[in-house]
């Protein structure tokens, strides 16, 4: 993951007329309830085409060259049962994972009506995104792809061609965890058929032609016998030629590796993140602020949708639904200081957040 740092000022005050909502004005017309989440990105959206594109190659190189011709019924089957099953899943979880809102603060909150109305006392504080003018809740942090400020905010991912947050973090968990099984299936597989057809029936195949170049008019006549004994045999492998074949294959290979590998470092990273309760921005930036965590398995009930069941790996499952944040979520309080200490307090946080809260975090 790569870490973008864009450079803005934070403002971090306890009046509202150091916010400037005159700044702020909020959205004509709000969105409709259930409208569909979609991030008008452009490498966002080539990279999740890429992304479809390799699991069909990945299907059609399974079903046609491997699968279909052989004559193993029970192992067709069985693996395209498996195989056709796990390809649904990671498509579908990364459907929901770009289609689902990752958990977008209302955008242009920060006007004066509203500040106003928190009312607004001594030692207590609030966070404006300069950006998307809206006051942010505690642990949000500002997208410059999604150009909105993200609950929890993990890092923003163009394969899935959105971010990664509070309501879709469980959607890109079951993505990565999908391709991750169907990248090593498939190796499996292709691992198999290369040693049962190179050692049985494309090493005769060329063997038999080898003779027809060497062989007189009687080698010929047992050429065209080996040739019709062994054609059964060979399309056992692959209804392509040879050649095909093994390219087909080679590229099969080279895909399910690097798949398997990114998916199962970024898998790795979710899980830990969830089970830890610090998203992948907390992690880089190391706060030193002191924060109240929830426990592991309660994070992780939390993420995929109550108690252990098989909800769980089921992308069409919501994960438990946050609460939705009220005013006084908003509003901050800080520990009992002085006057004077709050605003030196003030002043240095202002100073060491001003980089920290508007960052694109994106897979590498």
């Amino acid at each position: 993951m790569m870490l973008i740092p864009t450079h803005h000022f934070r403002d971090i005050e306890r009046k509202p007329e150091y916010l400037q909502p005159e700044k702020c004005v909020p959205p004509p017309y709000p969105g409709p309830v259930g409208t569909m989440w979609f991030i008008r990105d452009g490498c966002g959206i080539a990279c999740a085409i890429v992304t479809w594109f390799l699991v069909l190659y990945a299907e059609f190189v399974v079903l046609f060259v491997m699968l279909i011709p052989s004559r193993d019924y029970v192992y067709s089957i069985i693996n395209g049962i498996v195989f056709n099953l796990l390809a649904f899943l990671a498509l579908a979880s990364h459907c929901r994972a770009m289609l689902t809102d990752p958990g977008a603060v209302p955008k242009g909150n920060a006007t004066k009506e509203f500040i106003e109305s928190l009312q607004l006392k001594p030692g207590q504080v609030v966070y404006k995104c300069p950006k998307c003018c809206s006051i942010k809740p505690d642990r949000a942090h500002h997208c410059s792809v999604c150009k909105r400020c993200i609950r929890k905010m993990d890092h923003h991912c163009p394969w899935v061609n959105n971010c990664v947050g509070e309501n879709n973090q469980k959607y890109f968990v079951l993505f990565t965890m999908y391709i991750a099984l169907i990248s090593l299936h498939a190796l499996i597989m292709v691992g198999f058929h290369f040693l049962h057809c190179f050692e049985e029936d494309w090493t005769n195949l060329l063997q038999a032609y080898g003779l027809n170049r060497k062989g007189p008019a009687e080698a010929r006549i047992s050429l065209r016998e080996k040739l019709q004994s062994l054609k059964v045999s060979s399309t056992e492998c692959s209804s392509f030629s040879p050649p095909t074949t093994v390219i087909l294959l080679i590229l099969l290979c080279f895909e399910g590796l690097l798949f398997l590998i990114f998916t199962s470092v970024m898998f790795g990273t979710q899980v830990h993140s969830i089970c830890t309760d610090e998203t992948g921005i907390e992690r880089l930036k190391r706060k030193n602020q002191p924060r109240q965590r929830a426990g592991s398995w309660q994070s992780v009930k939390e993420t995929f949708g109550g108690d252990f069941s098989l909800n769980w790996f089921n992308p069409f499952s919501r994960p438990c639904q946050p609460e939705i944040p009220s005013d006084k979520d908003l509003v901050r309080q800080v520990a009992s200081l002085s006057d004077t200490d709050y605003a030196e307090t003030t002043e240095e946080q202002s100073e060491e957040t001003r980089d920290e809260d508007s960052v694109e975090v994106t897979d590498e």
